[in-house]
């Protein structure tokens, strides 16, 4: 099991050096760099101009004067030691904003994730079980729905929703009389209060996705000889489903974690944006618009790194549930 951990940790390690790479290729793809685009706004807003020196100040002061592979290593180099560098856009340290996000974004996903999974598990255990029944019809309805509807739009109904019903907005982290306010019980049931709606938000599409994963290999293995031969030596019902077909079925619902950790990344941008949540989704979205590269590749490395872990978590549930694939490293080795 040691070896196995640590033949994916170095996994991990050259994907994120090869991501780094990647993600600094693909934010200078577009044309000009962050004075550019500062120079237009300028333009936009009917401000003095300035003149080709001081644009060659300003990119010598904001470092983007050099060949690109200069400015990559100097990032990384600085990287390792845990300086990112200075925000353009919002002229702090990249560490300070992520920081102060972080928390943030990892309650959500966290919360999202425990939401998915006590939802998705069960519900589609129970519609395999009860197939074809009024509860199997509507949960798949009811799935369907969820893997349709966009999530932000889901989010502006339900905040309308509660504010029509309550009077109260639960838009952001905090209600505005504890934005500021020291921590304390009052304060913790506010965040509780406006985080779940977070959670319901980002976890229906992968609440639905995973109920029909859960549904469909479970239908799968109820009715294979092993099951059948099990039911007819007298084992109890559900003593036969949950030692067999449930373990079996769970492995490829466990493999799920490492895109789910991903998708909820990618898709907590525009929710976070649209409810106004504190997260690192609006840090990437604000940067890449205005061509902030080391704070939109920062943010990119730490996504990357999160959704890693949650490929990592992964094999390691894998390899706890299904002991045959440490026997299959380990013969590949």
């Amino acid at each position: 099991m040691i070896a196995f951990i640590i033949r994916r940790l170095m996994i991990s390690v050259v994907s994120m050096m090869a991501i780094a790479v990647v993600s600094w290729v693909l934010i200078q793809l577009p044309p000009g760099d962050y004075v550019t685009r500062y120079v237009e706004q300028m333009i936009q807003r009917g401000e003095q101009l300035i003149t080709p020196e001081e644009e060659e100040n300003l990119r010598a002061y904001f470092g983007v004067d050099k060949p690109q592979y200069v400015q990559f290593m100097k990032w990384v180099g600085r990287m390792f030691e845990g300086d990112f560098g200075m925000s353009f856009e919002w002229g702090l340290p990249i560490r300070q904003l992520i920081w102060e996000r972080l928390p943030g974004t990892i309650g959500v996903s966290a919360m999202t994730i425990i939401t998915v999974w006590s939802m998705g598990l069960p519900i589609g255990v129970y519609s395999a079980l009860k197939q074809r029944t009024m509860g199997d019809y509507t949960f798949t309805f009811l799935g369907f729905i969820g893997l349709a509807i966009p999530d932000f739009l889901l989010g502006l109904v339900l905040i309308y929703l509660f504010y029509v019903w309550t009077g109260q907005v639960l838009g952001g982290f905090f209600s505005y009389d504890y934005i500021e306010a020291p921590w304390s019980l009052a304060k913790f049931w506010d965040l509780i209060k406006h985080v779940w709606i977070a959670a319901v938000v980002l976890g229906t599409a992968g609440t639905a996705g995973l109920i029909r994963v859960m549904r469909n290999n479970m239908l799968d293995e109820l009715y294979k000889p092993y099951v059948v031969t099990a039911r007819s030596k007298g084992l109890a019902y559900w003593r036969v489903v949950m030692k067999y077909p449930f373990r079996v079925a769970f492995l490829p619902f466990a493999s799920t974690i490492g895109g789910l950790l991903a998708q909820l990344m990618s898709g907590s941008v525009i929710v976070s944006i649209v409810m106004d949540l504190r997260t690192v989704g609006p840090l990437l979205y604000k940067a890449i618009l205005s061509e902030d590269m080391f704070m939109a590749a920062t943010v990119i490395m730490l996504l990357a790194g999160l959704s890693i872990l949650g490929v990592l978590i992964s094999d390691l549930i894998l390899a706890w549930v299904d002991p045959r694939i440490r026997m299959e490293q380990s013969i590949d080795a």
